[in-house]
This record gives C-alpha cells, sequence and structure tokens, in this order.
C-alpha cells in the first residue's frame, strides 16, 4: 500500500526532489480544511535543470523501440489499477470531489494510458506519396517534436494532466510538468510515482511543484520546450498564446466554456431533465465543459423549468467521504467567493430564482435563476459552481442563435426526437463537439476534444493528438539518373 502523501516533491531526473525555493504550499482538503500534505516549491533554477536535462534525454528516448514504450505505458497503468483505492481516496480528499468523480477520473486516466499504447508505432513509420518526378520516390514520417511542456488545472487533474503526458511519452517525446499546486499530489506525485515503478528513463517525465509567483513565466519561456499544452483559463491561455506567438513556438489551449444545453421544441421532457441534472452539477459544475445554459424552447419551458427545479432539490450535498453525497466543497474560499458574488449580482439585477440554495463551509448548494437574459453577466460568464441559468427560446432556430451568442464554443447539447433535424442544428452550433440527446459532459481519448473561440485550439485524441506532438518530415530518393534542365 501507498502512501502518496509522502510524495510531496518534484521529480527531476528521476529523483524526489525537495523544493529550493523559501516558499511552502500547504495542501489541504477543501471541505474541512485538514491538511493532506506539505510541499517546498520548485525554485527557477530547478525548472531550468528539468528543462535541459530533459531536451537531453529526449534525444535517445525518442529512439527507443515503440515495444519499450508500450511497456512502459502499460506497466504505468498497472501500478494505477493496483492501488486504486489509494488513488481515489486521495482524488477525493485532495479536489473535493465526490466517489463518483473520483472514480470517474481515475477510469478516464486508466484509458488515456491504454489509449496512447496504440500511438507507439506512429512516429517514424513511412508513408509515400506519388512524385510527379520521374524516379522519385517521396516518403513521409513523423517524428517526435522534442519537449513538451504541460500545465494542468485542479478540476480532473489526473484525467487532465495524463491526457498530454501519455500520449507524449508513446510518441518519443519528452515531457516537464507542472500540475496545479493545490493538487500536487493527484495531477503531479502519482503519475511521477507510476512512471518510476514503469521504469521510464529518467529526466524523461519531469514533475515541477511550484506556482507561478515563484517560477512566473519561466514554464512557458523555455528555449528547451517545443510546444506548450495547456487547460485552464481564457484569460491564462491569452497570454500562453501571446509568449509562444513570439517565440513561434507550437501550442494546444484547452480553455474556459459557456456550454449550451439546448432543448427543442420536439424533444422529451423527462429525458433532457435527467441529463441536466448529471451535466450541470458533476464536480459541482467545476469543469470546462460543463452545462453553463440551459436553452429550452417556449413550448417545453414550463414544463422543464418544474421538473428539473424539484429534481435539483433532491440532490444530495457535504462530506465527499459519504457515497451518497453529489455536491461536495468548490475547491477554495476564491472560488465560493466568486460564486457569491455572481449570484448576488444577478439577484440585485433582479434575475428571479427559482431555488436559492446557501453557503456551508466551502460547500454551495444549487442555485436556480429562469427567465435569463442571454446578454446578461451572468447568462455569458463561466459559472464554475453548482448554479443554473435558464433561458427561454422563441423556436429551435432561436435556439441555436442564443447558443451561439457567447465567446465561448467548447461542448454542446440538444435534445430532440428526430435526429436528422438534431445533426442539422448541431452543425450550425459554434462548438467543438455537440452531444444529441446526451449532456456537454463527455469525454474519449479516442475523439477530436477541444473547442472553438475562445475555448481554445488544438484537439486531444489519438488521431489528431499525433499531428500535435509530432513533426512531419518529408524524404525523398531519387532512384533513377535525373537530368536537369542546366
Amino acid at each position: 500500500m501507498e502512501k502518496f502523501e509522502e510524495y510531496h516533491m518534484s521529480f527531476i531526473d528521476g529523483e524526489w526532489t525537495e523544493g529550493q525555493s523559501d516558499r511552502t504550499f500547504v495542501d489541504q482538503n477543501p471541505y474541512d480544511r485538514s491538511t493532506i500534505t506539505s510541499f517546498s516549491l520548485a525554485s527557477v533554477d530547478q525548472l531550468h535543470r528539468a528543462f535541459k536535462t530533459a531536451k537531453q534525454a529526449q534525444k535517445e528516448w525518442g529512439k527507443t523501440k515503440p515495444e519499450e514504450r508500450r511497456t512502459i505505458l502499460e506497466k504505468a497503468a498497472a501500478y494505477l489499477l493496483e492501488h486504486r483505492s489509494e488513488i481515489v481516496d486521495i482524488i477525493s480528499r485532495e479536489t473535493g470531489g465526490s466517489q463518483m468523480k473520483a472514480n470517474v477520473e481515475l477510469d478516464l486516466t486508466l484509458e488515456i494510458l491504454e489509449a496512447s499504447c496504440d500511438l507507439v508505432d506512429q512516429v517514424y513509420k513511412r508513408r509515400e506519396v506519388t512524385s510527379s518526378i520521374h524516379g522519385k520516390k517521396n516518403e513521409v514520417y513523423r517524428l517526435p517534436l522534442g519537449v513538451i511542456t504541460s500545465i494542468s488545472p485542479f478540476n480532473f487533474p489526473m484525467n487532465l494532466s495524463l491526457r498530454t503526458i501519455a500520449p507524449a511519452l508513446a510518441l518519443g517525446n519528452a515531457v516537464v510538468h507542472k500540475p496545479d499546486i493545490q493538487v500536487g499530489l493527484t495531477g503531479g506525485s502519482i503519475i511521477a510515482r507510476a512512471f518510476e515503478y514503469a521504469e521510464l528513463p529518467k529526466s524523461i517525465l519531469q514533475v515541477i511543484q511550484s506556482d507561478v509567483e515563484v517560477i512566473g513565466d519561466e514554464m512557458l519561456t523555455s528555449p528547451h520546450s517545443e510546444f506548450i499544452s495547456f487547460t485552464g483559463s481564457t484569460k491564462v491561455g491569452k497570454h500562453i498564446g501571446e509568449l509562444a506567438g513570439k517565440m513561434l513556438k507550437r501550442f494546444a489551449l484547452e480553455l474556459g466554456g459557456n456550454s449550451p444545453f439546448i432543448v427543442l421544441s420536439d424533444a422529451d421532457v423527462d429525458r433532457a431533465v435527467d441529463a441536466a441534472i448529471f451535466g450541470k452539477f458533476i464536480h459541482q459544475g467545476q469543469i470546462c465543459m460543463i452545462i453553463n445554459r440551459l436553452i429550452i424552447h417556449k413550448d417545453n419551458y414550463d414544463e422543464f423549468v418544474e421538473k428539473y427545479v424539484e429534481r435539483v432539490k433532491q440532490i444530495t450535498y457535504g462530506d465527499p467521504k459519504d457515497p451518497k453525497t453529489v455536491i461536495g466543497p468548490l475547491i477554495n474560499e476564491r472560488q465560493i467567493e466568486k460564486a457569491l458574488t455572481l449570484i448576488e449580482d444577478a439577484k440585485q439585477d433582479g434575475v428571479k430564482l427559482a431555488l436559492e440554495g446557501k453557503q456551508i463551509g466551502n460547500v454551495l448548494t444549487p442555485y436556480i435563476f429562469i427567465d435569463v437574459d442571454n446578454k446578461s453577466k451572468l447568462a455569458q460568464t463561466e459559472l464554475f459552481a453548482p448554479i443554473s441559468t435558464i433561458i427561454k427560446a422563441n423556436s429551435d432556430e432561436h435556439a441555436i442563435e442564443l447558443a451561439n451568442d457567447t465567446e465561448y464554443g467548447l461542448s454542446s447539447a440538444i435534445f430532440t426526437t428526430d435526429l436528422d433535424k438534431g445533426r442539422e442544428l448541431g452543425l450550425q452550433v459554434e462548438s467543438g463537439m455537440t452531444h444529441i440527446n446526451d449532456q456537454t459532459v463527455n469525454d474519449s481519448p479516442l475523439i477530436p476534444f477541444g473547442g472553438n473561440k475562445a475555448s481554445g485550439t488544438g484537439r486531444f485524441g489519438n488521431e489528431w493528438i499525433a499531428e500535435e506532438f509530432t513533426v512531419t518530415k518529408w524524404i525523398s530518393v531519387q532512384n533513377d539518373y535525373r537530368t536537369f534542365p542546366f
């Protein structure tokens, strides 16, 4: 049995290393504020060393046989599976997630590792392309890109960290990874321990336990990194895009969302309510692709509101250790304050409340606002809390207009009994993903996961991440003597 709280260090050059800055972070359970562990934060010098040695080590790692990389990924997955109960416990305690959320996150993580095993033979694989020049043979290869900078958030830290780390390693890259320090064990240390167990060569995965107050933009500006993979806020994503653009560095950004859940005139209201409950309140609404706006056709509006409110009243909340708990705490006091400010501003603006929640420590019970103006601050803000906004649409076409009236474009959902119409309208929604007769929170390592507009750029998922994390090389071979015009 592993005591993961003991891995409260950075993992640099294959060694568990105490941070050399003068700062310490106390990792607390967001539900009861009990201390889980304490991190001494890594310094800028340690970060620079990690990038430099990763760059050097990647040259040999990129030449390893596919079978070797596959074996390491499989062993890392086996380690996580072997320690499932301890890991689920840490995920729940560190993120404030319910037991269901913690199990879902670990399952998604295991799926990513399994799917990444299918990527190992994608580098150095030869593809032939026809040539207009007699006797010339064109060959196209994917090569490892080099060192990937990985930065992950607090909400699904293990899943969203491995989403970058596993395919990057599978494709022969090295990774320098920084999790959100609030979830340093789940997003960093457990992952490092799994790959240490799997005997990944040292320096190929570096895990830096620090924060921006210590290291600033150094994770982004290192000359030894070829790519930045970031999941987090749109504000930070724009900053990363600006810095990366100046350096001509490639990047993938999965940012904020304002996902619409659209119920058309012909929808099955009961099924729509079932989906909306899950898609709004899983992990207290702290998911980038969570339902942020419920857009309901006027013909179904009253029925939907009535049934939705009654169902929400039944949602359990409290200690995430209780298997019956659905809504646990928000990650920290700052998120609570932000949510309460949004609620009070909406009330001051006269937005109608169908259900008023309450604060119990860091737990916020559900709020439901109805008859919301789509252009209001409440509707246009990524809420990241158990706050529902319900908007009335005058027609199906109006519902799509409302859905698209946002700066974001990550996920979306449409409920209808006419699947052809659902597909047609789904193509009109300006988001990277649309789910027909489902809710907005869907993920898989086999699909093109990502957003449009201010929700980011780039796509995760096997076929698409292979393009992101490799560089394309053209080699031509002139088999017959070529006659030149001079």
